[in-house]
């Protein structure tokens, strides 16, 4: 009889065998877990704003424009099929802010930094989870940058929300509307998403510096990358003991920066639909301002259906790019680019090894940086013959709403609210892949390497 009840005591219970269950799963692929959270937070807030509270009218809005919107929303996108501040109730408006601010920290961290904040230590797997969420390189360093994420987001964003809402009080907005959009414009620039609770946009408010500066700021913040403002909080006037994904971060967001504002001021100087009739200072603050957020933030003051068809191919590169490594902008990041030019000059000069601030950088990185701009050229590219296979459009527009997608970035030159359901799904599907799929390749591709006990003969293809 003892005997049997120790037997039955140590046999595994129900909650055991699901835990059992989790641990070999998150063991064996981070990223599937990253992945299947995604995508049952874009679920449930489809639900959410499927829900008639979510609306305005009360009545439930179409199916494939609440997917779109939750979709948008939780990979920080910012493209809309249908007005946030005509469509949207303020329960819709608050959904649509929690997902962003869920999206743009990444579900599983904000779990992590919910253990945090209780006490409790993490685990294995959660570091392993969070690590996957965020492209962290070393498991060591997961609950350091989970701090910094923590801090820099709420102090970030409670210092926009501050600046902005008595400008909207002053403006003639009532007590709470101002707050509210105080906090919604907060959250949203930090976290890259682009959404505006007002009908018109920011697009009144293309001269106020008051409201344009910090919303720049919290965009440029956030597109810089947690492990970028973690090695910046420890050795901030120590360029030397800055690591090499920090300076070609810096510096290559910083060159961007310049060179994007200048291009894109160039292109559109005289042209009367956007910045033409405006006057030198207002097209610098324009220029700057669009050059900021076609890396990723998705805030427009002009309308982007009448630029020049050159500034359209200059936003369509930045967007490609995007931001930072384990930010809250989209892209391939800024690093995947700076790797491929540094090879590319390299190349020209005939070294034998990418060197970068007396750092030399593996090869094993270089084929992974390759990797992740032609798989997400790939996507463009299907993405774009869809969306051309089944609409009559012109292809520099569905160029440029693919790369907006995929990038995350949300800028719009208004097709996303003209296509028919099943285009809204396929950029919906972009949008997910863009947010997921960069990580979770460089990711996986990293941790495949494997060592072989021997090696072919060499031979050199013809190239070119």
């Amino acid at each position: 009889m003892g005997i049997k009840n120790l037997a039955t005591s140590s046999a595994p219970t129900l909650p055991d065998k699901i835990r059992t269950l989790i641990d070999r799963t998150v063991g064996s692929s981070p990223s599937r877990v990253a992945i299947s959270a995604f995508l049952l937070v874009i679920i449930f807030f489809s639900l959410m704003l499927y829900t008639p509270l979510a609306s305005r009218n009360g009545q439930s809005i179409e199916f494939h424009h609440a997917v779109f919107t939750a979709t948008s929303t939780v990979t920080v996108t910012g493209l809309t099929t249908v007005p946030t501040g005509v469509q949207w109730s303020f329960f819709g408006q608050l959904m649509i802010l929690l997902a962003f601010q869920v999206g743009g920290l990444g579900t599983l961290t904000m779990t992590s930094l919910l253990a945090i904040a209780v006490g409790r230590k993490m685990g294995l797997r959660s570091k392993m989870i969070a690590q996957e969420a965020m492209n962290i390189g070393r498991l060591g360093e997961v609950g350091s940058i989970l701090r910094t994420v923590a801090v820099t987001s709420i102090s970030l964003e409670s210092t926009i929300a501050v600046i902005l809402t008595p400008r909207f009080w002053l403006l003639g907005e009532s007590f709470w509307e101002g707050v509210w959009h105080g906090i919604f414009y907060a959250v949203s620039a930090f976290n890259n998403a682009g959404f505006t609770p007002h009908t018109d946009g920011i697009v009144p408010y293309g001269h106020d510096l008051w409201i344009l500066l910090p919303l720049c700021l919290g965009v440029f913040v956030g597109a810089l990358g947690f492990p970028v403002i973690l090695t910046l909080q420890r050795n901030l006037w120590h360029f030397k003991l800055w690591n090499l994904t920090t300076k070609l971060t810096l510096i290559g967001t910083t060159s961007l920066l310049f060179v994007g504002m200048f291009a894109w001021g160039f292109f559109e100087w005289n042209n009367p639909a956007t910045i033409g009739a405006e006057n030198i200072g207002d097209k610098t603050l324009h220029a700057f301002f669009a050059s900021v957020m076609t890396r990723s933030g998705g805030f427009n003051l002009v309308d982007m259906s009448q630029i020049n068809p050159i500034t359209l191919l200059l936003t369509d590169v930045l967007m490609f790019i995007g931001g930072g490594s384990a930010s809250t902008a989209g892209g391939v990041k800024i690093t995947t680019f700076c790797v491929v030019l540094l090879a590319i000059l390299a190349e020209a000069r005939g070294d034998q090894h990418v060197i970068a601030f007396t750092r030399t950088i593996p090869d094993s990185v270089l084929r992974i940086a390759i990797s992740v701009i032609s798989m997400s050229t790939l996507f463009i590219f299907l993405g774009c013959a869809a969306l051309v296979y089944i609409t009559d459009e012109s292809f520099d527009r569905v160029l440029f709403e693919v790369i907006s997608a995929y990038a995350t970035c949300g800028l719009s030159v208004g097709l996303s609210a003209e296509l028919p359901p099943a285009g809204t799904y396929i950029l919906a599907l972009l949008m997910f892949v863009g947010r997921i799929g960069t990580n979770t390749v460089a990711t996986g591709l990293a941790l495949r390497s494997r060592r072989r006990l021997y090696k072919y003969p060499e031979e050199r293809p013809i190239i070119g």
